[in-house]
């Protein structure tokens, strides 16, 4: 079998794994949906304008993942692969394209390209898996991208019953790789069966989660060099890139860099782990695409008291916050005492911001970040001197003996 196609085309598990040019060249695609996703949710910031973001946000969450997944398991350099990522890609930038409108006039592109992606993905790789039992898997996945496939298709047609049937097919999609894909007569696929290399996993998250940031940056820095250089505006603009600082540094530490380990200490069941890990980063990145827009509206129009824009200001960190901590729960069972803190603030900052203005309460935040930041940097050292104190009463006692 290794020297037949599914041989040829299988990355082994043994091998050191990294991520190749192809992957960071489709990874483009998601900083062009990113930024179209800010403009959307800056030309309906309301309630229902931010649920249908979000809902657009997990369709092209949900390409980038099982894309990343999939890549994990086979080499890159092959030519199938290749032709793959480059097909993902190109459905990636359609479904980016039509996102501002795809509850309107280009519905139908983007649930035909979201529907395209995944079956396009079972049409390449289940011929060329003949005899392989990743081969059984991939149908599976396949058959119920079918199905949800139909209610991204009728919802497109539909009008009216568009989110709902929208939101039930991502629920199919995201729910069902939880369970394994049960499908009648082909059965369900185990953990086991969707182990992954933790290490590569674990960089594709990074780097997913960089663009995100990047964006923060390209849209700040666009806004900022459009409004003009007075005082609040570069505040403003100094607030942003503070915070986007204090973001990854927050997504870094403590255990971020320790997930493609924990992956791989888990062994099979890490499976389930680099699932899970998917879904929060979903909500970090939401929450990193609503601090963009809400430091670009800061930038823009410093003084502005709108309840809408303050909201989605305070909200964003919030939003991040919370999938980080998650994070950290599920990779250590430890939950930082300095950002439970800091999430509880920066909440009744947004109470108190609507006193403020919006360039006040983007400052506000962002001081709050970073003092999260330093608590957790004294906390962390002092826990390393009460470590170190204890080993060299340990040591003394030793030697006494």
């Amino acid at each position: 079998m290794a020297n037949g196609l599914p041989g040829r085309l299988l990355q082994r598990r043994e091998d050191p794994r990294r991520t190749s040019f192809l992957e960071l060249f489709f990874d483009l695609a998601i900083i062009f949906a990113l930024t179209r996703l800010s403009r959307a949710l800056l030309d309906d910031l309301t309630l229902h304008g931010a649920f249908q973001v979000l809902l657009l946000l997990a369709a092209i969450w949900w390409v980038w993942f099982v894309t990343a997944w999939s890549a994990d398991w086979f080499d890159p350099r092959t030519p199938l692969i290749v032709v793959l990522l480059l097909w993902v890609m190109f459905g990636g930038l359609l479904m980016a394209a039509a996102a501002p409108t795809a509850f309107g006039a280009q519905a139908m592109v983007f649930a035909v390209a979201y529907v395209s992606i995944h079956l396009g993905r079972a049409f390449l790789l289940i011929p060329a898996l003949r005899g392989h039992p990743l081969q059984l898997r991939t149908a599976r996945v396949a058959i119920w991208f079918a199905a949800s496939g139909v209610l991204w298709v009728v919802g497109a047609v539909v009008a009216p019953a568009r989110e709902a049937l929208w939101v039930l097919a991502l629920i199919l999609d995201y729910g069902l790789a939880r369970l394994g894909w049960p499908t009648p007569r082909l059965g369900r696929s185990s953990w086991p069966d969707l182990q992954v290399n933790g290490e590569h996993l674990s960089e594709r998250y990074q780097q997913i989660f960089i663009i995100a940031l990047g964006e923060l940056i390209l849209m700040s820095g666009i806004a900022y060099g459009e409004s003009g250089f007075d005082r609040g505006r570069s505040v403003a603009f100094a607030a942003a890139f503070l915070t986007a600082v204090a973001l990854a540094r927050l997504y870094l530490m403590p255990a971020g860099g320790h997930l493609g380990a924990a992956i791989e200490a888990a062994g099979p069941p890490g499976s389930r782990l680099a699932l899970v890990a998917g879904y929060l980063h979903l909500v970090m990145i939401a929450g990193v695409l609503a601090t963009s827009v809400g430091l670009e509206l800061a930038i823009v129009d410093p003084g502005s008291s709108d309840p809408a824009r303050l909201t989605v200001t305070v909200g964003g960190p919030v939003l991040f916050l919370l999938g980080r901590l998650l994070l950290s729960a599920v990779i250590d069972g430890s939950v930082s005492r300095p950002r439970l803190v800091g999430v509880a603030l920066i909440v009744l900052g947004g109470f108190a911001s609507t006193q403020l203005r919006l360039l006040g309460a983007a400052a506000v935040t962002t001081v709050l970040l970073l003092l999260m930041i330093a608590a957790e940097l004294l906390l962390d050292r002092s826990q390393r001197r009460r470590a170190a104190r204890a080993d060299g009463t340990t040591e003394r006692r030793r030697t006494d003996v």
